[in-house]
């Protein structure tokens, strides 16, 4: 039998195994809540947005981040307090400045190869996510910020990508619900939006009917390789249990790092938490007044999805502040006060605030591939791109293993 242990059930864990269904392998996922999709994937931006994979490997994002450093309502915030982690993290993502063109180009082929993975699943297992695809409109309010989105798009466009660039009266025309003013504005017709946590979860059901188990409520505690399997230790109502397989697939998110260690590999992930809000249109202005386009604020580094009738989400924020999920007030209100703003016949009395850690590598790339012992694999480190991206990277992985287990003797 080819039994093959995945290790998390958030967007990438849960892809990875439909993925490895697929093939003909015998899955089985271990995740420590008690259902799919409860962390990073449960209430995130809702963009499947190929048109936001510039890398942050940009010098003006340093500067920015040393700017900000002391304001508390920042889109990007980092805890002066210095760590090894941290100091380490960001030494190596100042180090590959140099890969942000190449980088940026390899995330919009990833982000574009990722969609007809995912539409194609979506369809198949008729899983319903509030699925929108009506583009996603990126706005600037000034001019420099604008400037460097041209210069974006060329990159985008190498990687296949194609975007239209508006001015002030088009952005009105495709969004006439927005205030305010701005210098110009990109939109991405390809792009769309949807709800994270309701495919996972519809996806993950639809992998247990092709055989997958999924064993909740998993806290993994140990993971070993060697020539004859691997062995994952877990504890499960506070007692601890073991699971045997051929193979692992590590897709733990932030927990990543910490079972990379114990395996003898090095995955630099870092937490990095980021905000959301769930507007619930409970009245028919709000329900007319919130747009019905998907949109990323550049200023703000804020972007939103309509999710349904009845729900607006708002997300965004980077804040370096090790594995803390606490919500924070002061980080909240701007995401409520720039729905005010930009959408004011919105009402905002009935919100609801979240906060989650995205995996980040310091080339913000993931890590989709082997580890130093045969049997180990990785498909972990998406960042901010994970739902845009998991689609492509569980196919990739999926076919590792499967070419793994073809040519190498290890595994027969």
């Amino acid at each position: 039998m080819k039994r093959i242990a995945v290790l998390g059930a958030g967007i990438t864990g849960v892809t990875t195994a439909y993925a490895l269904a697929l093939r003909g392998f015998d899955v089985t996922v271990l995740e420590r809540h008690r259902y799919a999709a409860m962390d990073t994937s449960f209430a995130n931006g809702g963009q499947l947005s190929a048109s936001n994979a510039e890398v942050w490997n940009h010098s003006s994002t340093v500067l920015k981040g040393i700017r900000w450093m002391f304001t508390a309502d920042a889109p990007l915030l980092i805890n002066p307090m210095p760590s090894w982690h941290k100091l380490c993290w960001f030494m190596e993502f100042m180090a590959n400045i140099p890969r942000y063109e190449s980088n940026t180009v390899a995330t919009a082929r990833l982000a574009i190869e990722a969609r007809k993975h995912l539409f194609s699943w979506a369809e198949a297992e008729q899983i319903d996510f509030d699925h929108k695809k009506e583009g996603i409109l990126h706005i600037y309010r000034k001019k420099e910020s604008f400037d460097h989105a041209v210069r974006v798009s060329k990159l985008l466009a190498e990687g296949g990508l194609a975007r239209r660039q508006l001015s002030p009266s088009e952005i009105r025309e495709i969004e006439p619900t927005l205030a305010g003013k701005y210098h110009g504005g990109f939109f991405t017709e390809s792009d769309s939006t949807g709800d994270i946590h309701k495919f996972t979860h519809g996806l993950a059901a639809a992998a247990k009917k092709r055989g997958v188990k999924f064993i909740y409520g998993a806290e993994v505690v140990r993971a070993d390789a060697s020539e004859q399997g691997v062995k994952i230790a877990f504890t499960s109502d506070g007692k601890e249990e073991q699971l045997q397989a051929d193979a692992m697939v590590v897709c733990a998110g932030v927990g990543s790092r910490n079972i990379a260690k114990t395996l003898g590999d090095r995955i630099n992930v870092y937490p990095v938490k980021g905000y959301s809000i769930t507007v619930n249109l409970t009245d028919e202005l709000s329900q007319k007044s919130a747009p019905h386009v998907s949109l990323l604020d550049d200023e703000t580094k804020l972007v939103t999805s309509r999710l349904g009738l009845d729900r607006f989400r708002v997300a965004g924020t980077a804040e370096f502040n090790g594995v803390n999920r606490n919500i924070r007030m002061d980080r909240i209100k701007p995401l409520v006060d720039w729905v005010n703003q930009c959408f004011p016949n919105v009402s905002t009395r009935s919100v609801i605030p979240w906060a989650g850690l995205r995996p980040m590598l310091p080339s913000m790339l993931p890590k989709v591939g082997k580890g130093i012992r045969q049997r180990v694999f990785y498909n972990t480190g998406h960042g901010h791109l994970g739902w845009t991206l998991s689609a492509a990277t569980a196919e990739l992985i999926a076919e590792a293993i499967d070419s793994a287990w073809t040519s190498e003797k290890i595994y027969r």
